[in-house]
């Protein structure tokens, strides 16, 4: 298999390419972001090109560790006919960017151009507040060899325009797919608005085309579309070549041309590509690649580790941050923003829990209630009488008592089910109120039970 993605993305501006209309599409009703210049009417002209648009997509360029043209940039005309072009051409820039790469895949090549309408076709009628917006086009090589390294690429590619702040994210992800097996004709799937949906319109085409070659059937070269509801794509039309569209350069745009001042500048404030972000918190703090991808799957959250760091172990904060924090995170369905957990209040639970002053147990009991919450965890800790760790006659006292009283977990865990363990050290958990060390008690109990 041989798969190659453009991905189209709405970039983060106040106002649209060519024109001063608002870009909130989605809230204003239908059909009132607009003006002559959307609508394409007679005799209106575009504005210069969207500065912000442009400083953005160079921007994600670069995240993607491209090179820059800096020759002539102009827009060209790309024609075809729906009914959510307006102008019957759509705007699209030469590349401003080429010869990037993200995780072995290699960008192409890297564009601004303009997003048509939307267009209903069970009621026939077009919005045309989103027609105007910026997007960046991202196309690669083919270089993808299956479902799974797409959807990999995918939500990394996401992730990196997340961390820019130049872009909108996978709520405005439309890709076309481009796939072929064997050498043979290539079909492109358009418009896919989601990476499980790209996931799976690659299973479903490339086990077709699977088929095709195993009953000695040629695959067509044509477009098709994705139906999400029953998982399949079927087929639109012959696949057009690049003289179909039949490119010419706008002549209502005025050329540019990125000047270098215009790129330190851009490199100078934007932040740093979370692909690379994950190989410096390898090397700098020593933890591994996986646990790095999880504390720079969001932006604040990488940098939340950082601060945390420069008082806490390094490993210490990752373990916790990735297993501790992240499922309560998860199951609270929230971003560590929206959490409004503190580093402060992260920093003083980790000494909590390294001072001894609490158990582990302890420390996961608090950490699920600090989302949204003003207390510190010494507070929290206070409220729910969990301060202290019992000493070890306290321990030991709970160990006797917890045998005593279960009998049977203590013969399934002699005839050999191990797993009976768990529950005795949840009854030892139970009689000192959560303050036993896990570690300690499984010992003590192993010891106490094989002393019987």
């Amino acid at each position: 298999m041989m798969c190659g993605l453009e991905i189209h993305v709405q970039l983060e501006t106040q106002s649209k390419l060519f024109c001063d209309c608002p870009t909130n599409y989605q809230d204003a009703p239908i059909n009132t972001n607009i003006c002559p210049v959307c609508l394409n009417q007679p005799g209106a002209k575009p504005h210069p090109t969207n500065e912000k648009a442009l400083e953005n997509a160079l921007m994600i360029a670069l995240m993607l560790n491209c090179e820059i043209d800096q020759g002539v940039t102009y827009f060209m005309r790309k024609h075809y006919d729906y009914p959510d072009l307006p102008s019957g051409y759509q705007r699209t820039s030469i590349p401003i960017g080429i010869n990037g790469e993200l995780n072995g895949i290699r960008i192409r090549e890297i564009h601004v151009e303009e997003d048509p309408g939307q267009y209903n076709p069970d009621r026939g009628t077009v919005n045309f507040n989103r027609s105007g917006i910026p997007l960046v086009e991202i196309v690669t090589e083919p270089d993808i060899k299956s479902p799974e390294e797409a959807r990999t690429f995918l939500n990394e590619l996401i992730r990196v325009l997340q961390y820019s702040g130049g872009a909108r994210g996978e709520g405005t992800m439309r890709a076309d797919v481009n796939i072929s097996i064997n050498g043979g004709n290539r079909v492109e799937m358009k418009n896919i608005n989601s990476i499980k949906g790209a996931y799976r319109a690659l299973i479903f085409e490339r086990n077709r085309q699977k088929r095709n070659l195993e009953r000695g059937v040629e695959t067509k070269q044509e477009t098709r579309a994705y139906v999400e509801s029953q998982m399949i794509t079927t087929a639109m039309r012959l696949k057009e070549d690049a003289d179909d569209y039949r490119f010419i350069t706008d002549p209502d745009l005025p050329p540019m041309q990125i000047s270098d001042e215009t790129i330190q500048s851009i490199l100078d404030t934007m932040p740093e590509a979370p692909h690379n972000k994950v190989k410096r918190f390898v090397e700098d703090y020593k933890i591994d690649e996986e646990t790095a991808k999880v504390l720079t799957s969001e932006f604040d959250l990488g940098i939340a580790y950082e601060e945390v760091v420069k008082e806490i172990d390094p490993i210490f904060a990752a373990k916790w941050m990735r297993d501790e924090l992240k499922r309560v995170l998860t199951y609270n369905k929230l971003d560590f923003a929206s959490s409004e957990i503190s580093v402060e209040n992260l920093v003083e639970l980790f000494n909590m829990i390294q001072s001894k002053e609490i158990t582990v147990k302890a420390g996961q009991r608090i950490i699920e209630q600090m989302p949204n919450n003003e207390k510190s965890p010494k507070a929290i800790a206070e409220e729910l009488g969990l301060l202290g760790v019992v000493k070890d006659d306290e321990i030991l006292a709970a160990v006797k008592q917890a045998i005593e009283e279960n009998p049977k977990a203590v013969d399934d865990y002699l005839s050999g089910q191990k797993a009976s363990i768990n529950f005795l050290v949840g009854q030892v958990m139970r009689l000192t109120r959560g303050k036993a060390d896990p570690g300690e008690t499984v010992k003590l109990l192993k010891e106490n039970i094989e002393e019987e």
